[in-house]
């Protein structure tokens, strides 16, 4: 475990290195904002039609030939990313990069490997807790090393620092991690119809409650990755912000992610339930949302962001919770792999339509157009709260 807590850690810390700069990366080939939110929209897009692959070719083949292969790519994406020397060559090194994302789901399916079910939860939070701690590290590298101003940044140092250390945690991948997935399973999984999979995930989606849980994790996480794709050009005009100010900002809402998920939603969890802190945090990413525009100051933003943080770490492992509640045992696994498909879906139309709004509307109405979708999010999750309080007194435990 310690050896995959430090491959996930270093991965991620140069993933979040490029975070920060990348819409500022992309205004410097004169993009415009609808046409950066493409450029953030496509590492989800190709994440999104290559993770199931992964996924298979992981239950196949063993998780760390997958785990190598895909950090090798990463390697090569970040390479390309430095020397870019036009518009269309980075979105080719962040579509590459999207392909070779399926490295983090690798990743869990790796815990599930080793770990029993009474420390699985366990083995989850180590691997989470260095997913969010390479966000909180990586915003606040990456800005530093490009600067801070925007008409003058570095792009090429975040970004060969962050091949270097994604080739370094292929290489601790590769020299130090075992194999977790036994050839007798890895067969079994080969042999496995995948039909009667379908079947039974297709059941458990015809369940009105999970189909309103995913609904909600979908249109939380649009409005968030919208959010995060034009936050930097909005701080730009706004501030004159450039990419160190933003990492700053990104690594502060990284912290405030890992302490809530960390430490708060369980506690919160147990005093209000998991369908409270859905409605809750629905609502605070809403306020949040509207705050943005309204920041006239730096010293107004950050407690906007810091409401909007809250909000959306309070959503997030409550409808993961509540998800895998809502379904049997024996499909909790697919349905959280639906319910991920969706939200990596949202985060390929999210970052879209907010640039659009941002170019044709102005720079404010992204965050106005989150905080109206996020009232709608508002009446589906109190609806969810009713129908399972209704549900709560019949259903076993």
């Amino acid at each position: 475990m310690p050896v995959l807590f430090l491959v996930v850690f270093v991965d991620l810390v140069g993933f979040g290195l490029i975070i920060p700069l990348l819409p500022f990366y992309g205004e410097h080939f004169q993009a415009s904002p609808a046409t950066v939110g493409l450029l953030m929209a496509i590492y989800s897009f190709t994440q999104f039609l290559a993770a199931p692959m992964w996924g298979r070719l992981s239950d196949r083949f063993g998780r760390k030939p997958v785990l190598v292969i895909t950090l090798g790519g990463a390697t090569l994406s970040y390479l390309w990313l430095a020397f870019a020397q036009e518009l269309w060559m980075l979105f080719a090194a962040r579509a590459l990069g999207g392909l070779m994302a399926g490295n983090i789901a690798t990743a869990f399916a790796y815990v599930a490997d080793i770990t029993t079910p009474a420390n699985r939860a366990k083995g989850m939070g180590i691997v989470g807790a260095a997913f969010g701690l390479g966000f909180i590290f990586g915003p606040a590298i990456g800005g530093m090393l490009a600067g801070h101003d925007p008409a003058n940044a570095d792009y090429t140092s975040p970004a060969l620092l962050a091949m270097a250390l994604s080739g370094t945690a292929m290489v601790l991948t590769l020299a130090l991690l075992p194999e977790s997935l036994p050839a007798e399973v890895r067969r079994a999984h080969g042999a496995m119809s995948r039909r009667s999979r379908w079947q039974m995930l297709m059941t458990a989606l015809r369940q009105p409650s999970v189909g309103r849980l995913i609904l909600i994790a979908f249109l939380a996480t649009f409005v968030f990755a919208g959010m995060e794709t034009t936050f930097a050009m909005w701080s730009r005009r706004s501030f004159g912000w450039g990419p160190e100010q933003n990492g700053y900002l990104f690594a502060f809402v990284g912290l405030i992610s890992a302490g809530v998920q960390g430490s708060l939603v369980g506690r919160l969890a147990r005093l209000f339930g998991e369908r409270r802190l859905i409605a809750g945090g629905s609502a605070l990413l809403a306020v949040g949302m509207l705050a943005i525009p309204f920041a006239t100051s730096p010293l107004l933003l950050w407690p906007a962001m810091l409401v909007v943080a809250v909000g959306f770490s309070l959503m997030t492992p409550s409808l993961n919770a509540m998800i895998s509640l809502s379904v049997d045992a024996g499909v909790q696994g697919g349905t959280m792999g639906v319910s991920r498909s969706a939200t990596t879906l949202a985060r390929v139309l999210g970052p879209g339509f907010a640039g659009l709004l941002f170019e044709v509307l102005g720079k404010d109405w992204p965050f106005f157009a989150g905080a109206l979708v996020m009232c709608v999010v508002i009446g589906f999750a109190l609806g969810a709260a009713r129908s399972g309080s209704a549900a709560g007194a019949t259903r076993p435990h």
